[in-house]
């Protein structure tokens, strides 16, 4: 039976603990919560993205007082409602755009930081996962919202990338799985249109960030168990290494507490990423907000080049360098093959990648190839850019076929 202090006072820290647990939960989310000493900045990427997140949620929250989704007031309600006529709303808007921007490339760091030093294999299969989930989710999230504006690129992008599911309902699916009006389904009408934009403001106001929230949980929660990597990927005792810090041998102990040493770390590079992100809301917005995107959707005018907005552009690049069909099947491999990382890395070292022999070469040609698909896809696919790509796209394809024997015969590090 539970025991409560009849002369704590309501809402007190005692009578908050009595009743909620709150120093359990302190104890085991933050004083207790043990971090490897030797790791650097890059390890507060995750502190970087909920901070980008909650601005997301925040500035998403007023621009949702003036947007309005109606195919026919949505463009204004953006362009001229917000930007002009509510006070500061240019700024709500130029903090939203960036965010939906930058949160990619801090999400592209942290994955790579976990590709280079092995923070999915041995026991953080897990952690990968959930991240991968929230990366696809986040993606989900950012194309809903880029068709809100109700611009030119917003119904053009919508269109094409809907139409994606019609190919693989009609090719792929086939027989009793077929579903021949998916993408009707899908748009609530032949084309995009009021019910398209519906369904799309709920997916993003609504569904997707409450999925993002649970999957924040999931990935935190599945980080507490293993521990957090290092950068030599040394294996530590954490509850050895915490018992010399709790004892005062904070010096030779390898782990600190997240709150309220790592903590302090992570405050100051989100310092210097918040100087990073508001010089961009100030004074280069723009890289975040298509020009296409400001002349009103028209059903009848398409762009000259359709593209996704730059987070998008390797994938996109990967399914148009090859016809229809083939397109599809490795547009939906680019898609999956990184949830399948831990299980196609057979080397059982843990390590940075600049220990591991081939695997570093294979580390650096994927990075850079992806830089290379994303530039190709921003560029109209003619002349050389055409047979440029569909190299790039066969690297891509390759260097992940390639994996398993490459990290198979690797040597143990340091010569065990």
């Amino acid at each position: 039976m539970a025991h409560f202090d009849p002369n704590a006072r309501p809402f007190s820290k005692k009578w908050l603990n009595e009743r909620l647990a709150v120093e359990t939960l302190e104890r085991v989310l933050s004083t207790e919560y043990w971090i490897p000493k030797n790791i650097n900045f890059l390890w507060a990427m995750g502190m970087v993205l909920a901070a980008t997140f909650g601005l997301l949620v925040i500035s998403g929250i007023f621009l949702l007082m003036y947007y309005i989704p109606d195919t026919q007031k949505a463009f204004d309600s953006v362009n001229y409602t917000i930007m002009s006529q509510v006070g500061y709303g240019w700024l709500w808007r130029h903090i939203h755009g960036v965010a939906a921007s930058v949160v990619f490339l801090i999400i592209y760091i942290h994955m790579f930081t976990g590709i280079y030093y092995g923070s999915y294999k041995k026991g953080r299969e897990m952690i990968w996962i959930s991240g991968m989930l929230l990366f696809v989710t986040f993606s989900g999230e950012a194309f809903a919202g880029y068709v809100l504006p109700w611009g030119q690129m917003s119904y053009w992008a919508g269109m094409v990338i809907t139409n994606l599911f019609e190919g693989f309902s009609a090719d792929f699916m086939g027989g009793a799985l077929n579903f021949p009006g998916l993408v009707e389904w899908i748009r609530g009408d032949y084309v995009p249109g009021q019910a398209f934009i519906g369904r799309f403001f709920m997916l993003h106001v609504f569904l997707m960030p409450l999925v993002i929230i649970a999957l924040i949980v999931l990935h935190f929660g599945a980080l507490r168990i293993p521990h957090v990597n290092n950068q030599d990927g040394e294996e530590i005792d954490f509850e050895a290494e915490a018992e010399k810090w709790k004892a005062g041998h904070r010096k030779e102990s390898k782990v600190i507490p997240f709150k309220p040493v790592f903590l302090s770390k992570d405050v100051f590079v989100l310092g210097i990423y918040f100087l990073f992100f508001f010089y961009l809301v100030f004074y280069h917005f723009e890289f975040a907000m298509d020009p296409v995107n400001f002349d009103p959707a028209d059903g009848l005018k398409t762009p000259p080049h359709i593209y996704p907005e730059w987070y998008f552009l390797w994938s996109y690049e990967v399914l148009r360098a090859f016809s229809k069909n083939p397109g599809l099947v490795w547009f939906g491999f680019a898609q999956v093959i990184f949830f399948l990382l831990p299980f196609l890395d057979r080397s059982p070292n843990v390590a940075p990648a600049s220990r591991r022999g081939p695997f570093k070469i294979w580390f650096w040609l994927l990075l850079i190839d992806m830089i290379g698909l994303t530039i190709l896809g921003k560029l109209p696919p003619v002349g050389i850019f055409t047979p440029i790509g569909t190299t790039f796209a066969y690297i891509f394809i390759a260097l992940w076929f390639a994996l398993p024997f490459i990290t198979k015969m690797e040597k143990p590090v340091g010569g065990k």
